[in-house]
């Protein structure tokens, strides 16, 4: 099942990927798509790092120099 949305994009934007989907024969909702699904895995990433940053300058998260990391691994 997919889900449908709205999405506003700067005339320039707009303009490039109506462009491309004439040249390609593909259509503009394929382009978001590919382009949404490629950038996804990203954006969650650096989410998820800028949330264990706050809690390390918190005190909340434990760190280890790279050599207790290395160290730990020959148990």
């Amino acid at each position: 099942m997919s889900k449908q949305t709205n999405v506003r994009l700067p005339d320039e934007t707009y303009e490039r990927l109506q462009a491309l989907a004439a040249r390609t024969g593909r259509t503009a909702t394929y382009y978001i798509r590919e382009a949404i699904e490629a950038q996804l895995d990203d954006l969650e990433d650096i989410y998820l790092a800028e949330q264990v940053l706050e809690r390390i300058r918190k005190g909340e998260e434990q760190t280890l120099t790279s050599e207790e990391f290395w160290s730990g691994l020959d148990d």
